[in-house]
């Protein structure tokens, strides 16, 4: 049977993604993923330099997307299906390319974790993001900020003949381009992967890379790697070297044993092929290899805790059965990222595919034993050299132009060729994709001058690159320009000229609220919280007077409006937390966020009893953010009664 590749509709019941959060997220990303520096001790000298190189300073360039709910309604999402006698891979290229469905059709086994819905939830480094499949993370620590966003897809013809479907992007944090090559040879049982990562600037860059695939978590699926020790990291931050399998009495290799959230990271030994597998009971499953660039190799665990399960449940559905992942990167652990030098490229071919080992041996107490029959199952299905040769084969033709337009993704990537003059073949960044986000940029490029907008609207996102920043620089000094300007100095690191670009422009700005937001976040970040809650506090009335409807000012409301009541309540600004609740709009005081913001503002005025009738009632937090107790310390500090297991995702062991 030939290969092929069709378009295809796949309808889910799903959540709406809402509009992005327009406020510039100048916040440095949470720690949780975050190393403890008393465990930085006599780490690999590797391991430690790679950890402390260029960690991200903010999000910026990018938005944070929180406008997402959880009232889900039949949706139909572009798909791009291939298939021969063997497989059946469908992808998502308007969600960040995500394979959804691996299906070994001779068997009719789905070969992942296929999430039987669309919901967003916090866990991308910009926020929404969504479980099953395999993901392309590219960018910094956590999963990539393209998590829900469309990339670019088109068909290329193969090495063998046929055509693979190729999905490229512009990635903003680092502002690398990068592609994905999906191809799968006509009589392969395995799909294969090309990825490249291109660095077009002069200066160096981090690369951040893991693939991650999703994996039914059956009571008797075991994850096998090639390895006996490991790299535990947990939600206590600490990293920590273990044996492998056993760890605490425990079987570690067995996700359902292990009690609480916890990556392993394989020490994949020197030399030795890499690869993972996740089989069931009957030794049959997936099986994941690549060529020697793509080194790491991790087992990610959500832990049989009340907290692990309920995450589970929230990003699906009851019922639908658990997962683990499977994971594989560009260094040993996700807490490293890689120098990629100016003008330089990390390429590397992936193969996922269908595994069937003696189960007597991958489920036997000799761990080198159960290691050594996966790893002989996997030579047989797929020898090593037969992965090398399909590497050369597809480096032939990573630079091909792509030929029929699957998908379009974003206009940012054509910004910067365009501006750049970048030349990047086999991914084009056409002008045609530039779109109302690109154009006030493209003008401050074209003549020097950021244009004024031509109705009142909240500022759009800011371009933080140096290149950038330099325009801005010489740009007419009116206040949306300083706005701007501050912004991208701020992510420079340059916070007290930041500051006097955006006091510059509050003086003759027609909009004051945006230069106001950013100066109490300044004051926030400098730990002056009672200057910050005045900021937020005139930045919140002067939104409100200005505000009009539409999507785009609710967005705005709802994002200052948080800020600025978690601010003041931080201050014990009791009545102005008030006058902001009061002034806003009915709709956005029924949003979770907002529901836990009034439970907190009447613990705060004293009544306990109301501020526990809010949690009675029930409430949800779309955007509860990955390790967030913040439901579980608010409970807490109204009663002593168990936290409802409806609010209980709390992820880390109890302190010792």
């Amino acid at each position: 049977m030939a290969t092929t590749v069709r378009r295809a509709v796949l309808s889910l019941p799903a959540a709406p993604l809402g509009p992005d959060n327009p406020l510039p997220a100048l916040r440095a990303p949470d720690g949780v993923h975050v190393l403890d520096e008393r465990s930085q001790g006599g780490l690999p000298r590797d391991m430690a330099r790679q950890i402390g190189y260029e960690p991200l300073r903010s999000l910026l360039p990018v938005q944070v997307r929180d406008g997402y709910g959880r009232e889900r309604a039949e949706r139909d999402f572009e798909a791009v299906v291939m298939e021969n006698a063997h497989l059946r891979v469908t992808v998502l290229p308007g969600l960040g390319g995500r394979v959804h469905s691996l299906v070994h059709l001779p068997s009719g086994r789905e070969l992942l974790y296929r999430n039987p819905v669309f919901q967003p939830a916090n866990f991308a480094l910009n926020g929404a993001w969504f479980s099953g499949g395999i993901e392309w993370n590219i960018g910094a620590t956590g999963h990539t900020t393209l998590s829900c966003a469309p990339l670019h897809a088109a068909l290329v013809p193969a090495p063998d003949g046929g055509v693979l479907v190729r999905l490229w992007e512009w990635e903003r944090l680092r502002d690398l381009p990068f592609q994905v090559d999906l191809w799968l040879p006509e009589d392969s049982e395995f799909l294969y992967v090309g990825v490249r990562v291109r660095n077009p600037h002069e200066r160096p860059a981090p690369v951040y890379w893991w693939s991650n695939t999703a994996v039914p978590e059956d009571p008797g699926t075991r994850v096998l790697a090639p390895a006996d020790e490991a790299w535990h990291f947990g939600y206590e931050r600490a990293l920590r070297r273990i044996p492998v399998p056993d760890r605490e009495g425990a079987d570690r290799t067995y996700p359902g044993r292990s009690a609480y959230p916890a990556d392993f990271f394989y020490e994949v030994r020197e030399g030795e092929r890499p690869w993972i597998a996740s089989l069931d009971a009957d030794g049959t499953g997936l099986a994941q290899t690549s060529t020697a660039r793509l080194r790491g190799r991790k087992l990610f665990v959500w832990g049989a805790g009340e907290g692990g399960r309920r995450w589970q449940e929230w990003l699906t559905e009851p019922g639908s059965g658990g997962y683990a992942e499977i994971q594989a990167g560009l260094a040993r652990t996700q807490l490293e990222h890689v120098r990629l030098e100016g003008g330089a490229e990390f390429s590397w071919l992936e193969a996922y595919g269908p595994l069937a080992a003696d189960p007597a041996a991958v489920h036997g107490a000799d761990w080198p034993a159960a290691r050594g029959a996966a790893s002989a199952a996997l030579d047989a299905a797929l020898p090593r050299e037969r992965v090398e040769a399909a590497y050369e084969a597809w480096r032939g033709c990573a630079d091909t132009e792509p030929g029929e337009r699957l998908a379009t993704g974003s206009g940012w990537g054509a910004l910067e060729v365009l501006c750049g003059g970048h030349e990047l073949p086999g991914t084009p960044f056409e002008t045609a994709a530039l779109g109302p986000e690109q154009e006030p940029w493209l003008e401050l490029w074209r003549t020097g001058v950021f244009p004024a907008p031509r109705r009142v609207v909240p500022p759009g996102p800011t371009l933080v690159a140096a290149h950038w920043r330099d325009m801005l620089e010489t740009a007419p000094a009116d206040p949306l320009t300083e706005y701007h300007l501050g912004v991208a100095q701020w992510h420079a690191g340059d916070v007290a000229q930041a500051v006097r670009s955006w006091e510059r422009g509050l003086a003759l700005a027609p909009s004051r609220w945006p230069l106001l937001r950013c100066l109490a976040m300044a004051e926030a970040l400098a730990g002056d919280p009672e200057r910050a809650a005045d900021g937020y506090a005139e930045a919140f009335a002067d939104l409100a007077e200005e505000s009009r409807g539409g999507e785009a000012w609710t967005a705005a409301e709802s994002a200052l409006g948080r800020e600025a009541m978690t601010a003041l309540l931080a201050a014990g600004r009791l009545p102005q937390a008030r006058a902001v609740w009061d002034r806003l709009r009915p709709a956005l005081r029924e949003q979770g966020r907002f529901r836990l913001l009034a439970a907190r503002l009447l613990a705060a005025e004293g009544h306990a009893g109301a501020a526990r009738r809010v949690f009675e009632e029930g409430f949800e937090l779309p955007d509860l953010r990955e390790g967030e107790e913040v439901l579980a310390e608010v409970w807490s500090s109204l009663t002593n009664r168990p936290l409802p297991q409806a609010y209980d995702f709390r992820m880390s062991p109890p302190p010792l």
